[in-house]
């Protein structure tokens, strides 16, 4: 990767971390349809099969294990999550940055302290549940994984919470219009509004 100084590009680099089920997707989405062109949501490479209805290029870049190798050289951060591997491309992120454009990354919090270290200026937000309940329902309602895959979550979201005393803030999902408005007037207070 090209070394690149990520604080001089005018653009606003913000990361949204949360634990599977916090809601970060469905909050982005609905940020976006809100916000101008000058936000946008960085698309991050899996390892990880495709969910239903998403698709290659535009939710993620599903990619096999050797290719996902071949290209981490050239990624901004990059971390194993439940099995699976993710990762940031960094040069898409640094075109559209130099361009002025905000750029959300919706990572783990893993990459989300990497990115920290790369640039220091990158605005990290928290999305969190009401409580472990709550975060046990939704995983549960998406009907996507097995016994297995929901305790493995929860146990990480343990971790995930603690990490996230590291960000510069936390937003409690418990009722979606509220927080995107709260996510919208966060991004606008730290200068990256659409």
């Amino acid at each position: 990767m090209v070394e690149v100084d990520w604080t001089a590009l005018p653009g606003r680099l913000v990361v949204l971390s949360g634990a599977s089920g916090s809601g970060k997707s469905t909050l982005v989405r609905r940020l976006l349809e809100k916000a101008g062109p000058g936000v946008r949501r960085s698309v991050s490479a899996t390892t990880r099969p495709p969910r239903p209805g998403e698709t290659h290029g535009e939710d993620y870049y599903f990619l096999d294990p050797d290719a996902f190798e071949g290209l981490r050289g050239d990624l901004l951060e990059s971390a194993e999550v439940h099995g699976f591997c993710y990762g940031t491309p960094a040069e898409p992120v640094r075109q559209a940055l130099a361009k002025g454009v905000c750029i959300v990354l919706v990572i783990d919090v893993q990459g989300g302290l990497q990115v920290r270290e790369k640039v220091p200026n990158a605005l990290l937000i928290f999305i969190r549940t009401p409580s472990a309940d709550v975060l046990e329902r939704r995983l549960r309602a998406r009907g996507t994984d097995d016994e297995a895959t929901i305790a493995r979550r929860l146990n990480n979201a343990r971790r995930e919470i603690e990490i996230a005393r590291d960000y510069d803030v936390n937003l409690v999902n418990d009722d979606l219009e509220t927080c995107v408005d709260e996510l919208a007037a966060t991004l606008e207070a730290h200068h990256c509004g659409g």
